[in-house]
């Protein structure tokens, strides 16, 4: 049975214009909007996704966010990996329950909170971030997300790009400016069939990344994408996509660890 809303509790009131308002629920607190104030106690007890009355007579929907929405809706100083790229990155990258994943660049904590939800508590997640005050605010964001700080996730400050020690890792993921850099060290950190990934905001890194890959051996199979995710009104007869849409977010490169030290490609579109 869902829990009821209670006193802590984040939720996100939105209204019919699309606004969402995010509101941590306090006893006896009231929240002023250009809509009316909301009381908490009208809140406080009810269920997630329960209507509330403005003083004004507006009507809202409280619901607790979505993983999705806690990416776009939190405030962050670190560019995130949107939602429509995180699906693609677990599926892609294969990350299964058990995995032991090393992420390089925690930025705001979104790939980090993603990969623990796949690993599961059977799996294990690193994560480096070279700005102390980026991984203050993913380590909080990361705590929001699992109520603490889970015990299979190791956060440290440090180097990206110099190797960090670790062996026998299933997925490496890459959030770095120059993830070119840390393909030596992935080389020596992977096991045979591992997969690493890198996201690259532009196709000049992409292009930088590849060729080490080429040159360090021992990789195959690199596949790069970009996802442009635009919705859709439905409503009765009305059938129209939306004026505006989530276009390019970055490119999302996948390679996988060969057993041996000779690269493997197969020949794709236009070759």
């Amino acid at each position: 049975m869902a829990e009821a809303l209670a006193e802590g509790d984040l939720v996100l009131l939105h209204d019919r214009s699309g606004r969402r308002y995010r509101v941590v629920l306090k006893a006896g607190e009231k929240t002023s909007l250009h809509t009316g104030t909301v009381a908490h106690d009208d809140l406080l007890g009810k269920p997630d996704g329960s209507l509330v009355t403005t003083a004004r007579g507006a009507i809202l929907l409280a619901l607790r966010p979505t993983f999705a929405e806690s990416i776009t809706e939190r405030r962050r100083q670190a560019q995130p990996i949107y939602p429509k790229d995180l699906g693609a990155i677990l599926v892609f990258a294969d990350l299964f329950p058990g995995a032991r994943v090393l992420e390089a660049g925690t930025g705001t904590g979104a790939l980090t909170i993603a990969a623990l939800r796949a690993v599961g508590n059977g799996g294990r997640v690193v994560s480096i971030e070279a700005r102390e005050e980026f991984l203050d605010a993913a380590r909080q964001a990361i705590a929001d997300a699992f109520q603490g700080l889970p015990a299979n996730l190791e956060l440290r400050t440090g180097d990206a790009y110099q190797d960090p020690g670790e062996r026998e890792l299933d997925r490496v993921l890459l959030d770095l400016p120059e993830p070119w850099q840390a393909v030596p060290w992935v080389r020596e950190a992977l096991v045979p069939g591992g997969i690493v990934f890198a996201h690259c905001p532009n196709v000049s890194q992409v292009q930088r990344f590849g060729e080490a890959l080429r040159e360090a051996g021992g990789f195959g199979l690199v596949e790069t994408m970009e996802l442009l995710q635009r919705g859709w009104t439905i409503r009765g007869r009305s059938l129209r996509p939306a004026h505006r849409m989530v276009a390019h977010t970055g490119f999302l490169t996948f390679a996988r660890r060969l057993a041996g030290d000779r690269f493997f490609e197969a020949e794709g579109e236009g070759f």
